[in-house]
């Protein structure tokens, strides 16, 4: 084998490890890896953190079907975009990430799975499908403000259920 080709050979095999080890989530059942955007550092949260995480703040919309006429659409765990899917996007929360999502501008509330990154637009702290802002009844307007309480993270045999806060206040309101 000559010089060169060794090269050739050593480098594409580094290449394709260097590929195929960034695309894989080092976290087994959900992905927490810190990443940048716009030359922004985000750190997600570790999962214990994040069971007990709650926020308010404003939660847009988004539908990534098409963008300017190009077909596009595949979340930060690789999944395909669903308008029609019961999913949304947050900054810091690991993936996949459950939440029960309430509009506090009209009450309702739903429970959706986060599989994207964003949104990364200054003051938003949400962005879900078009069929949960329908749910939630904001898809006319574009923006609410929400309160997120993580249920759980991870999926199948990685998934870690949060405590019940309504239990838990109950048995202190019962003990004060």
């Amino acid at each position: 084998m000559s010089l060169r080709s060794s090269i050739f050979l050593v480098t594409s095999a580094s290449l394709a490890c260097l590929l195929f080890s960034s695309c894989a989530s080092k976290y087994p059942g959900y992905k927490r890896a810190p990443y940048t955007i716009r030359g922004q550092r985000y750190y997600p949260l570790e999962v214990e953190e994040a069971l007990v995480f709650r926020e308010e703040g404003v939660a847009s919309w988004y539908d990534e079907r098409r963008f300017f006429g190009l077909k596009r659409g595949t979340t930060a765990l690789g999944e395909s975009f669903r308008p029609g899917a019961r999913a949304g996007a947050h900054k810091t929360l690991p993936l996949p990430c459950k939440v029960r999502v309430t509009n506090l501008e009209n009450g309702r509330t739903t429970v959706l799975r986060l599989n994207d990154r964003g949104p990364f637009i200054s003051g938003r702290i949400l962005d879900v499908t078009p069929a949960v802002a329908h749910d939630l009844g904001f898809r006319d307007r574009g923006l609410t403000k929400v309160r997120i309480e993580v249920i759980s993270v991870g999926d199948g045999r990685y998934e870690v259920k949060a405590r019940s806060r309504r239990r838990h206040s109950d048995h202190w309101a019962l003990l004060g």
